[in-house]
């Protein structure tokens, strides 16, 4: 049985969720991160249930995947969008830091107002990750990718 697992991020994800789930008798588990799934064997006493049970306990949401999934153009949209308006405010704030010539006073105020939506919304999925994981004690990608961001936005 196929399982679509929302949440994941990093091969500590998927070395944590294939843990627990393995961690049932007789079940064999073999999660892929690119696809988000799971392909589960499991004998006939544990149920879809105990499967999405486990992969909860593990920190993540999961469902039976369906036969008509949505297409992954659809998933991205949101990702694409994200990263354009990121990648215009950032694109600013490198040069007014980089160009001497195109400084003036107050730039540094206007790099702040340029950088912060890019820390906080561009970087959202990376915290509401790391928190998840850290709810169910587990340190991910997720995780140094957002002490690094707060870190270098607490040191400018």
């Amino acid at each position: 049985m196929t399982f679509d697992i929302e949440g994941m991020s990093c091969a500590a994800c998927v070395a944590r969720t294939e843990k627990k789930l393995m961690g049932l008798p007789g079940v064999f588990a073999s999660v892929n991160l690119a696809t988000k799934q799971a392909d589960v064997t499991m004998p006939e006493g544990v149920s879809a249930g105990d499967i999405i049970a486990r992969i909860e306990a593990a920190g993540f949401s999961a469902h039976v995947r369906q036969p008509d999934p949505e297409p992954v153009e659809d998933q991205a949209g949101g990702l694409r969008l994200r990263m354009i308006v990121c990648a215009v405010l950032a694109l600013p704030v490198a040069v007014l830091a980089m160009v001497p010539g195109v400084q003036f006073p107050g730039w540094q105020w206007v790099s702040l107002g340029l950088a912060l939506p890019v820390v906080s919304w561009g970087a959202w999925g990376f915290y509401r990750a790391a928190g998840r994981n850290l709810r169910h004690g587990a340190a991910t990608m997720d995780t140094l990718v957002s002490l690094g961001i707060v870190a270098a936005v607490g040191w400018s």
